[in-house]
Parts: C-alpha cells; sequence; structure tokens
C-alpha cells in the first residue's frame, strides 16, 4: 500500500497577462516621482534583526537574509506561512495531501536554495532540511512546520544557505525565524483587525484578530493575542461514478459539494514580561493553535477547472500548544541567555484513498481481494484514519560576550528530544473479519509507530576585528544524534499481501508475547547514532560606513534515521536498513550596500553548494517508503534585493533568486545495480524549487482630504519546475509552469483606525503551487494540481488604541 508524502506541481504562464498592470504601474510611479521632489526626511525602514543570536542592524549582518518587519508584514496582508514564503525567492515548499498523513494548510515541507529531493515529509521519511523558530524556540517538525497565525509579529527573517553552526541539525539549508512582539512595560495598548473576504469561484471568508498589552505593577508587562481566520472554500467536489473488476459500483453524489475545501484557524497567544531587577528579565509564553480543514487541496484538471471527484469523508484537526521560557541576564560582562519549550502536537485526519484502490484493481483486478464474511465482493474504496501525537522538548543555553570588543563570541549548549507516535489505518467497511489486522476492524493496513529523534550539541562562534573594518569570524558545532523508529506496519495474517508486509512476518507470529501499542507485534525497532562537526569561517571587509564584502563557508547537516522498510525485512543488507547524514557545503560571496542616505539598498550574494549523500525517498515494494543517500548535487545560484525610497510618498523594492540545481552524479534506484537501475541520470534538475523566482511591490502614500491614503500592487513571478526528481514520474506529474500573481491595495487611515480594500491574485491566475498523487505515479492515474488561490476581495477596518 502506499504509506508516502503525495509530491507536487502545474500551471499555466500569464507573464504576458500581467504586462498591461505592470505598464501602469511603471506610469503611475513616474508620474510620483514628477509630482514629489525627494525631501531630506526620505529613507529606508532600519531593521535589527537576531540571526547571529545578537541584535544587529540587518546591514551589518554578513550572510544572505531577508526580514519582513511589522509594517511589511502588514501592508502584504501576510497571515499565514504561504503569504510570506511568496514573498521571500530563496524559500520553496511542498503542501499537497499525503497517504502518510494530512496535507493542505499547516503541514508544508520547507526548502530554501534549491536544496529539496521532492518526497519528503513522511512520518518514517527524512528530518527537514530547514529549520523554523518561533522566538527563540525550535518548532521544526517531522510532520511539516508549524504554520503559526502570523498576527503581532515583529517580524520575519529568513536566513539562506547553512546554519549548521547556530541552529543545528534542521537548519541545513537555511532557517526561517518568526519573531513576536514581546510584552512593554509601562504601557497599555491594544489593537484589532476585522477583515471579510470573497474568493473566486468560493464563499466569503473572514479574520478577526487583536491584542492588548498591560502593565502589572512597575516591573513587569502581560501581552495578550488571538485570532480567528475562516478561508473559503474554493475547489468543488463533482459527481462521478466508478465500476470495479468485481461489479461493485461507487457513486459519491452524496459527498458532491461546492466549495470543498474551507479551513479555520483558531488561536491566541499570551506572555508576561517579569524584569527581576536591572539585569535579568523572564519572559514565559504560551501558544495554541487548533486548524480544522474539509476538503481536499488539490483539484484534478480532467474534470474541470476546481474540481474533483472524490468518494469519502476527508477531514483534518491539527492541535498544538508550546509553552516557553526564555531567561536573559548578565553575568560580569557576559550576557546569558536560556530558552527552553515543551511542544504538544496532535492531529485526526481522514482522508479518501479511493485514488490508490482504483489503480491497484486498473493493474491487477485486487478489487476481488476485498468481500465481507459471506464472501460477497464490497466497495474496496480505502480511507485513511490516521492520528498523530508529537511531542518536543528544547533546552538551550548560551554565553555572550559584549559585541562592541575586538574579540567576541557566543557559545552554548542544546538538547533536544522529539517523540511522534502513529496511528494510521487504512479501512475498509464491511471487510471480513479473516482480513483484518488483528485486533483492528475494518483495517486493511496498520501503521502503529514510535519514533524518537534526540539531538545533543555544542557550539561556539567568534569573531575577531583583524582590522577596524576587517573581520574574521569562525565557528564550529560539535552535534551527537540518536534517532529510533519501532513498531508495526504491515497486513492481516489472512491478507493476500500478508507475505510481503504483515502479520506472518511478526517473529512470534501467531501466538503473540509482544504487541506494540495494541498492534499484533513489534516488526521494527531500530536505531541509529550519528555524530560530527559543521564549521563555519567567514571574512568581511566593510570597505566603507555604508557597505560590506564577505565570503562564506559554511557546513550544514540532517541527520540519518531508520528505514523502516529496510529495518523490519532481516534480508535487507545493514548498510540499507538506515540512511546516513547528508551534508551541505556553501561557498558564498556576498554584498551588503547602502546609497544616497539610505534611500537605496543593494543586497546580494553569489554561491556554490555541494549537497553530499543526500537524502532521497521514494515508493518501493508495496509502495512503502524507502530512503537512499543518492550520491551528490551541486546548486549555483544568485540571490538579491533592492529596496528604493526615491521620496517620503513612495518606496519600491524587488528581490529575486537564481538556481541551478543539479546531480552531479546518476540516481540509481539500486545502488548495488546502476548500470540498470538509472531513474535521473547525471545533470538532471532537482524538483520542487523553480530555477528563478522574482517578486516587485510598489507602494505610493498620498492625502485624499482629511486622510492618509496609499495605493500598492506587488507582482510575484516563479519560474518553471517540477514535482520529482525521477524522470519517469515526473513526465507522469506533469512539469509545474511558471506563473505570475498580481496582488493591489488601496487604503485609508486617519487617527488610530485604518480601512483597505484589497485584492490578491488580481488576474485570477491557476498558477500550481504543488502536483502529486495519492500514491506511486505509476500506479495512481490521475494527478492533483494545487493552485494559487483564486482572486480575492477583501475589505479590512483596523484600530490601534
Amino acid at each position: 500500500m502506499a504509506r508516502h508524502s503525495r509530491t507536487q506541481g502545474n500551471a499555466r504562464s500569464t507573464m504576458t497577462r500581467s504586462l498591461p498592470l505592470a505598464s501602469a504601474l511603471a506610469a503611475a510611479v513616474s508620474t510620483a516621482m514628477a509630482q514629489q521632489v525627494p525631501d531630506n526626511g526620505a529613507g529606508l525602514e532600519e531593521i535589527i534583526v537576531t540571526a547571529t543570536k545578537r541584535a544587529e542592524d540587518i546591514q551589518t549582518v554578513p550572510m544572505s537574509i531577508q526580514a519582513m518587519s511589522t509594517q511589511k508584514l502588514e501592508e502584504q496582508h501576510v497571515s499565514s506561512f504561504q503569504d510570506y514564503a511568496k514573498l521571500l525567492p530563496t524559500v520553496s515548499f511542498q503542501n499537497g495531501a499525503s497517504s502518510g498523513g494530512a496535507g493542505g494548510a499547516g503541514f508544508a515541507r520547507v526548502y530554501m536554495r534549491g536544496v529539496a529531493s521532492g518526497g519528503d515529509g513522511n512520518h518514517s521519511g527524512s528530518q527537514p532540511s530547514v529549520g523554523m523558530y518561533l522566538d527563540e524556540q525550535p518548532i521544526t517538525t517531522i510532520q511539516g512546520s508549524l504554520d503559526i497565525h502570523i498576527y503581532d509579529v515583529q517580524r520575519v527573517e529568513a536566513l539562506a544557505g547553512p546554519q549548521g553552526t547556530l541552529y543545528g541539525a534542521s537548519s541545513q539549508a537555511g532557517t526561517i525565524r518568526i519573531i513576536t512582539n514581546k510584552p512593554e512595560l509601562g504601557v497599555t495598548k491594544g489593537g484589532y483587525d476585522v477583515q471579510v473576504n470573497q474568493v473566486q469561484n468560493g464563499s466569503l471568508g473572514h479574520v478577526v484578530e487583536g491584542f492588548y498589552n498591560q502593565p502589572v505593577g512597575e516591573n513587569m508587562a502581560i501581552r495578550l493575542v488571538g485570532w480567528t481566520e475562516h478561508d473559503a472554500g474554493y475547489i468543488d467536489n463533482v459527481h462521478a461514478t466508478h465500476a470495479y473488476s468485481t461489479g461493485v459500483t461507487i457513486d459519491n453524489a452524496s459527498k458532491v459539494k461546492s466549495h470543498y475545501n474551507d479551513s479555520t484557524t483558531t488561536g491566541a497567544r499570551g506572555a508576561l514580561r517579569i524584569e527581576l531587577n536591572d539585569r535579568w528579565t523572564v519572559t514565559p509564553t504560551l501558544m495554541a493553535q487548533r486548524l480544522t480543514s474539509d476538503g481536499f487541496p488539490g483539484f484534478d484538471p480532467t474534470l474541470g477547472d476546481l474540481k474533483v471527484a472524490h468518494y469519502l469523508p476527508e477531514h483534518v484537526s491539527d492541535s498544538w500548544t508550546q509553552a516557553a521560557l526564555t531567561v536573559e541576564g548578565k553575568l560580569g560582562i557576559f550576557d546569558i541567555t536560556y530558552a527552553g519549550a515543551y511542544l504538544k502536537r496532535q492531529d485526526d485526519t481522514v482522508l479518501d484513498y479511493t485514488d490508490y484502490t482504483v489503480g491497484y484493481d486498473n493493474l491487477y483486478g485486487s478489487a476481488a481481494y476485498f468481500y465481507d464474511n459471506n464472501g460477497n465482493f464490497i466497495d474496496p474504496s480505502q480511507r485513511i484514519h490516521g492520528k498523530d501525537h508529537y511531542q518536543k522538548y528544547s533546552n538551550e543555553l548560551r554565553i555572550s560576550s559584549p559585541k562592541d570588543l575586538p574579540l567576541r563570541f557566543v557559545g552554548g549548549l542544546f538538547q533536544q528530544r522529539q517523540q511522534h507516535e502513529i496511528e494510521q489505518r487504512y479501512l475498509v467497511p464491511g471487510l471480513a473479519t479473516s482480513q483484518w489486522v488483528t485486533g483492528w476492524p475494518d483495517t486493511w493496513w496498520l501503521t502503529e509507530e514510535e519514533r524518537v529523534d534526540r539531538d545533543y550539541a555544542a557550539f561556539a562562534e567568534a569573531n575577531w576585528d583583524i582590522l577596524k573594518n576587517l573581520t574574521l569570524t569562525a565557528g564550529v558545532r560539535e552535534f551527537k544524534s540518536r534517532n529510533s523508529l519501532q513498531g508495526f506496519f504491515g497486513f492481516g495474517p489472512n491478507n493476500p499481501y500478508a507475505g510481503s508486509y504483515g502479520e506472518a512476518l511478526c517473529a512470534d507470529f501467531p501466538n503473540y508475547t509482544s504487541g506494540f501499542h495494541g498492534a499484533p507485534c513489534t516488526r521494527l525497532n531500530k536505531e541509529i547514532d550519528d555524530s560530527g562537526a559543521t564549521p563555519k569561517v567567514n571574512l568581511t571587509w566593510k570597505y566603507s560606513g555604508d557597505g560590506l564584502l564577505y565570503g562564506t563557508f559554511s557546513r550544514g547537516f540532517r541527520p540519518g534515521g531508520v528505514n523502516r522498510n529496510g529495518a523490519a525485512s532481516p534480508n535487507v543488507p545493514p548498510d540499507q536498513q538506515v540512511y546516513k547524514p547528508d551534508y551541505l557545503d556553501n561557498f558564498e560571496l556576498g554584498w551588503k550596500t547602502s546609497w544616497f542616505d539610505n534611500r537605496v539598498r543593494f543586497n546580494g550574494a553569489v554561491f556554490y553548494e555541494n549537497w553530499k549523500d543526500f537524502q532521497f525517498a521514494f515508493l518501493g515494494d508495496n509502495s512503502v517508503i524507502v530512503i537512499r543517500n543518492a550520491g551528490q548535487a551541486h546548486i549555483k545560484g544568485l540571490e538579491s534585493t533592492l529596496e528604493w525610497a526615491p521620496t517620503r510618498a513612495l518606496s519600491l523594492n524587488a528581490a529575486l533568486a537564481y538556481y541551478d540545481a543539479k546531480l552531479a552524479n546518476d540516481y540509481c534506484r539500486d545502488p548495488n545495480d546502476c548500470a540498470n537501475t538509472i531513474e535521473a541520470p547525471k545533470g538532471t534538475q532537482l524538483p520542487v524549487t523553480p530555477k528563478l523566482k522574482a517578486n516587485a511591490t510598489g507602494r505610493y502614500r498620498f492625502n485624499v482630504g482629511p486622510f492618509d491614503s496609499f495605493v500598492q500592487a506587488s507582482v510575484v513571478y516563479q519560474g518553471n519546475s517540477w514535482a520529482d526528481l525521477r524522470l519517469v514520474e515526473r513526465e507522469l506529474l506533469g512539469e509545474m509552469k511558471a506563473f505570475t500573481t498580481v496582488d493591489a491595495s488601496f487604503g485609508l487611515s486617519k487617527g488610530k483606525g485604518s480601512l483597505e480594500l484589497f485584492v490578491t491574485n488580481l488576474l485570477d491566475e491557476r498558477g500550481a503551487i504543488g502536483k502529486f498523487g495519492e500514491c506511486a505515479p505509476t500506479t495512481c492515474a490521475t494527478t492533483y494540481t494545487q493552485p494559487t488561490r483564486p482572486r480575492m476581495i477583501g475589505l479590512k477596518w483596523g484600530q490601534k488604541f
């Protein structure tokens, strides 16, 4: 059975459709510049970041980093991961549904700099290659990154390239940090925003969010934030029937529904700031969020635009809570920081798996294996009921010297433990009891596993001012990891496939003595230990007060893991029962420049990366996930941002990323027989990430009577990409075509109130951000496209007090 992560992809390009709007925007900019002469008050917003574990102006940090401030997040109507990811050219993602878990919002697999092989996100697969942080605490999970609602957020930072020294295992290709607004002492203030929106071909959506900051005595303050957001559905589940080879016919008439894929997100955040004295501060925080969604995140192009034909219920509930504690203080001249967190996540998913049943029936007539206790053929359509319970503990203690010393350092210790309990039942109602997994009614296949990932590290990074304008940075992270996987997966004892995967392979079959969490037995119990070091060296030359050049070598890594398919099969060689760590070596040259009294900023970097022994997931026998170390890939790239404030009224900015990411050697399904099993030859473009991604925004401020007003337009371009590494699979899934989306907004404000009218995807471009199937494309013929959201028109009212 297919127990895997779905892949992504397809769209149609509209570059030509966006040209009239781009011309109009250029004309408006020219008119604005003619009407308003630059004055000495114009200038770009200063952004302070903590990417190096110190507070610094982004223009002094020698790395490729983009940061979106509170102002920028509000101007772009950012409320979710997808909203800010489209504005970060270095970031790409997969977000399709998965038979190994849920899909859509809240389950994105995030990539940076083209470091992507596809097929990730399965519960028994590789760890993520991009680290996600909420303030000081890591929130990266094997299921996908938490999709935190963005409100009352100070900034979002995207650190491109390996961050293995300061951020560790899951920051192989980069790190994304969400920094919230903290409680403010001595200040009482608050605000709220209310939004209503209408999606093209869909229903109404809304957002209600607010915050409140309240002092508690002289040395304490509390900040409370809450939100609820309903995203309107726009994909229709249309009527269909299907006749299996046994003559059983299914009909989805009772499931037909318009606007099928709506979702609701509700959450809250509370933080308390306590100043114990003038040297020590304690900040405990608590955040919780619940996402519920119905329907399916993609559509079937063969049925028409934004249409699917599914037969069984589809629903996702994803809830998580994080408690965190940050303690900051001084010992002598040194700054001490402790950051600890506990994250608990639970999701319950019900997914239609009919495509898989249909695929195998078409190929092998497998519907004949499904019958009731009387021997009568039944509807063989499968649905997946998944329950995931996830816990994560993390602790970091670090010390740093004053940042104005010519020789300064930051160093610390880090520990985390992630435990993931996985239950997935592939259900066929009415199935003969003889075919059940023992003790599990109607269960054709059962996954009952527990995965534990442990990480320990010591890290240090030092900066030495060789000259007043020349700084050498060197750092290293020593790490140790221990990852384990145990449990049961497979069919019942009398299932026709039981000889390959099932109870018949239990060591104590049929007299079970070692059941795992209610499963018949423990078929899998293995762990792997890794250790090593990730270095970093940087040389920065500040050639003037407004510019710097830098060169960096850095290394990122992901730990190895247990290959459940191999570890549960005694005939598999030991080296294929596990997969090794993979490493990314980065050679980078970059620049940060500011011109004309900080009216213009031009930053960028060029780099070459060597991705060694990269972990590649694919579907093996019976479509069970397999991970192999697939050799090497080379990635060459350019990243650049340009910001310009020609007047007080007008601001322009643009960003782009170009990546040439290719295999450095043939990828072979069987590394011991490469000549006959080549599935992607040397030079094949890596999947998911387009070669070019770019965006541009123009914002013009003016007065309308007593109101401060603005008009804004943003254009996002994403180039062609593929959903899979392997040539056969990528051709079956199809190429994801280039597309362009345009957003526009107009607003009025007076005093502390504001009103905005906005349109996202103005041209209603059907771009593809994913293309996937329910199982291997060679089995499941139906391919789904996850589209950009259709045109949405919204009205937003906000007030501060």
